[in-house]
């Protein structure tokens, strides 16, 4: 007979997650679209009305992440220390303002500004959120909760790919403006108005939560409170060191490559697909771009959670991360050499779907060795320097689509660089297994 000694824990995880992650999903999906919606704007009109090229539109795509960079430490310490729902609602506020203001954008030198204020303003909100899951949820059931909070990156993609053709094709003219204005300022008012539910909705610690009983509160606080004593007795990581260790750094290259391919599509998706009409001799609308541009994100949603569920009941973390990294850096090299649009596609599908399926499991193992201020900053710290792919990717991507005249180049260097970070994880992932070996001696 199957055992229920688990059962009244269950129920509260349950409970949980039926509290937070449909409003923390909501949050992300409004954040990721605010971020990557300008590759939207950029082949309906955006790039020719400012005159961009694709190097320029790949400079202002990823100077976000220069902004973003700066201040994801310090808004992460601040999290740690004034509470989630204050600080996210401040971050939210900040970065509705400026994602507004691109609707009225005169020129190239301006957008790229906005850009880099857009990542000022948003620093601090993923790892902000990662770490916020530590906070309620135990390592076990870890990686599954990333993976539900992060299937709004796909998501906000396949949904936000059709919404944003909409508004751009149905917006034009709407106050005077062209549709991809009209998209922008319709997209970034949802980030305002959702910064004052978060400060009355969210909570900031399972102590406070009066929508749990106070048995629920007692379960849930002693065994967060007893993991993270352990952690912090097996791995004594002060600040410090955690801003600095080699692992953080070695982590933050994983992500560096996770985040590559995913940012690459994000940004360049809806342009390779418009480039289909010169390669394949098919045109598509701005509606069916959008459509066809949710499909890869569908499909890495459903597998992404899945994958994050194996993981969890396997508790193997460095080949969750490091497979489907393999297979996506392997798949989208070869797309554009396909001879028609729907095995093109197909390749897409694929390397969509190995970055979505890395992302939640790598972001389960930073908290298997910090805690507390460390985690606040040591997730912070993966996420800052590993965002500067945000920045690489679509620079070095267009750049290498001007100086070439393909989008080949930029795809294989997509390619290259996820099954470098790969590597890197099987590495890092023997040297922790080395360690623990050593522990138990």
């Amino acid at each position: 007979m199957k055992s229920t000694k688990t059962d009244p824990g269950d129920r509260v995880l349950r409970k949980v997650a039926l509290r937070l992650m449909p409003f923390l999903c909501l949050l992300y999906f409004v954040n990721y679209l605010d971020r990557v919606n300008i590759g939207f704007a950029a082949p309906n009109g955006m790039n020719e009305d400012l005159g961009l090229t694709a190097t320029v539109f790949g400079f202002a795509s990823g100077i976000f992440f220069l902004g973003y960079l700066l201040l994801e430490v310090p808004s992460n310490l601040a999290l740690h220390r004034f509470g989630a729902r204050r600080w996210m609602a401040r971050i939210m506020i900040t970065w509705g303002v400026v994602a507004t203001a691109m609707a009225f954008v005169p020129n190239a030198t301006t957008l790229v500004i906005l850009r880099f204020l857009l990542g000022v303003a948003e620093a601090g909100f993923f790892p902000g959120i990662i770490l916020y899951l530590t906070f309620w949820f135990p390592a076990a059931q870890r990686a599954k909760a990333v993976a539900m909070f992060m299937a709004a990156v796909p998501i906000s993609s396949a949904v936000g790919s059709t919404v944003s053709g909409l508004l751009i094709s149905g917006g034009e003219g709407v106050f005077g403006l062209a549709g991809w204005r009209f998209m922008f300022l319709v997209e970034g008012i949802p980030a305002i108005l959702l910064a004052f539910v978060t400060w009355f909705y969210l909570t900031d610690r399972p102590e406070k939560a009066k929508w749990l009983t106070e048995s629920e509160r007692e379960w849930l606080s002693s065994t967060l409170t007893a993991e993270r004593e352990s952690t912090e007795q097996k791995h004594h990581w002060p600040l410090r060191k955690a801003l600095t260790h080699p692992r953080i750094l070695m982590l933050a290259f994983v992500y560096f490559g996770i985040a590559y391919g995913l940012y690459a599509l994000g940004f360049f998706l809806p342009t390779i697909i418009s480039g289909f009409k010169q390669q394949f001799g098919v045109q598509f609308s701005i509606t069916e771009t959008g459509l066809i541009t949710a499909i890869p994100y569908v499909v890495g949603a459903v597998v992404m959670v899945l994958w994050a569920r194996h993981g969890d009941r396997t508790g193997e973390r460095t080949w969750h991360v490091a497979i489907p990294m393999l297979v996506g850096g392997a798949a989208i090299p070869v797309a554009l050499y396909l001879g028609n649009p729907i095995m093109a596609m197909v390749a897409v599908t694929i390397c969509a779907t190995g970055v979505c399926s890395a992302l939640p499991t790598f972001w389960a193992l930073p908290s298997t060795f910090l805690s507390g201020a460390a985690a606040a900053g040591g997730i912070a710290m993966i996420n800052s320097l590993g965002n500067i792919s945000g920045f690489a990717a679509p620079y070095i991507t267009g750049w290498l689509k001007d100086a070439t005249g393909s989008q080949r180049t930029g795809l294989w260097a997509v390619g290259v660089c996820m099954i470098a970070a790969a590597g890197v994880a099987i590495v890092l992932g023997r040297r922790i297994r080395q360690e623990q070996l050593q522990q138990l001696q």
